[in-house]
């Protein structure tokens, strides 16, 4: 088995996505060969687990079909800010103040604090 410097871990790391979103392998085989992909089921869960390389192209292609399927599920709850749970406890929507969190500085690409940019 020889796996190219990336594979262990693109093979991990979708994996992982794959167990976290409850997505099981006979799905993600269809999807990916919705796309194009070339290769049996059996050898996408012997990729899966780790037991046979794929080219890059093929990996590339179940990552897409992984990340379409990803996209398809309901969104999970996100963890209040405590102004958001502030505003709820007060009778209000979490949502209804137009100044979010992440408007405060508290948002992905800022900084850890209120201001920071």
């Amino acid at each position: 088995m020889v796996f190219e410097a990336v594979e262990p871990e693109q093979r991990q790391l979708l994996k992982k996505a794959l167990d976290d979103a409850r997505l099981c392998v006979p799905d993600v085989w269809i999807q990916y060969v919705s796309l194009g992909g070339i290769v049996g089921e059996y050898e996408v869960d012997a990729y899966i687990n780790g037991s046979l390389s794929l080219p890059p192209l093929q990996r590339d292609i179940l990552a897409h079909a992984a990340n379409e399927l990803i996209d398809e599920l309901p969104p999970r709850p996100r963890a209040p800010y405590g102004a958001d749970v502030a505003r709820t406890q007060a009778g209000g929507h979490p949502l209804e103040d137009p100044q979010s969190a992440e408007e405060q500085g508290y948002g992905r690409g800022r900084g850890s604090n209120p201001g920071e940019g």
